[in-house]
């Protein structure tokens, strides 16, 4: 099959590999601009572009690719099929329905959950404990075209964004090959996805999601941590320094009876803060004990446990290493 690919980031780059290797012929590759990137501000070319010109095969960058000379172009390339990852652009209908077998997207979900940009994330974030890999039919929405295949993957109780993300790159190369050949044979069944997903929309990851409220629960906020590593992380302040949270656990809050165990040597209860708790939510932040190898902090539910951490101008280091060098003491506040 003759194939045209679209893709930008790290995550496109396993399943562009893949259909090089494979008997499909990628006649071109199609890609965002570059741009400029660190102090330097030098040009940055996108891992797809890479993967691409290492193998020889042409590269297309448009501004958009609604304009009439692209459109032009990839009509006189002729796809049979156009297979989009993580492009970052909306495809417009003429593109749509240009290539004989249609435009095929490989989306890192159990489509109709979590349609949008940052699936993987979110799928940690809340504490999911299956996540996936959809191929679809694009259509003129947003993630709601008709489905072609799927393969499950299950979480790690200690599951990042970023061990989650190289899990569906490489299940979504293997998908993607699987769907193609299942078009040729024409033996796929599309199925349609209902109007409404059952989970809020994937919305793009920032920076400022990454600030810790210490008024959520425990078991919220070590979620968060993990969906946010290893971008943009999750943070906090002290002492008027940013503090990055890279490890922890919870200690309580998920609604079962609770025990305090402060890294298996401290003492001190738990504040209630929150929660319907008739308490100073100033105590949320607070930290509660500190031991040689963690550090507790109260949180609106629980206590949160500080396992790994980097602080503004350090390296990431473990609790204890951190704690050799940094004096910090129970009643200190975070945030």
């Amino acid at each position: 099959m003759r194939i045209v690919f679209m893709g930008t980031p790290d995550f496109a780059v396993g399943t562009l590999k893949a259909l090089i290797a494979s008997e499909h012929e990628v006649a071109a590759v199609v890609t965002q601009p570059d741009k400029p990137k660190g102090r330097g501000k030098s040009v940055q070319f996108t891992p797809v572009k890479e993967t691409a010109l290492s193998a020889g095969i042409p590269v297309y960058q448009p501004e958009r690719v609604k304009e009439e000379t692209f459109l032009l172009a990839l009509r006189e390339i002729g796809p049979e099929a156009i297979v989009v990852v993580a492009f970052g652009q909306i495809i417009p209908e003429a593109i749509l329905k240009l290539p004989k077998y249609g435009c095929i997207n490989v989306h890192a979900s159990l489509l109709p959950k979590y349609r949008g940009a940052a699936p993987i994330q979110w799928a940690v974030i809340d504490g999911e404990e299956v996540s996936g890999v959809t191929t679809m039919q694009m259509d003129a929405g947003l993630d709601t075209g008709d489905m072609l295949m799927k393969r499950e993957v299950k979480l790690a109780p200690d599951e990042t964004g970023g061990s989650l993300f190289e899990k569906l790159s490489a299940v979504g190369a293997e998908l993607l090959i699987e769907t193609l050949k299942g078009l040729e044979e024409g033996n796929l069944l599309p199925t349609p996805q209902p109007k409404e997903s059952p989970t809020p929309y994937a919305a793009m990851l920032t920076k400022q999601m990454g600030v810790i409220d210490w008024q959520k629960s425990a078991p919220e906020i070590e979620r968060l941590i993990r969906g946010l590593n290893p971008w943009p992380s999750a943070y906090t302040r002290l002492e008027g320094k940013t503090l990055k949270i890279w490890k922890a656990r919870a200690c309580g809050g998920d609604g079962k009876a609770e025990s305090m165990v402060c890294g298996g040597g401290g003492n001190a209860e738990p504040e209630a803060c929150g929660g319907g708790v008739k308490s100073s939510a100033m105590a949320c932040g607070k930290v509660v004990c500190v031991t040689k190898k963690e550090i507790g902090v109260q949180t609106g539910n629980g206590v949160l446990m500080l396992e790994e951490v980097q602080l503004e101008g350090k390296k990431r280091m473990t609790a204890d290493a951190f704690l050799r060098g940094f004096a910090l003491h129970e009643g200190e506040v975070l945030g």
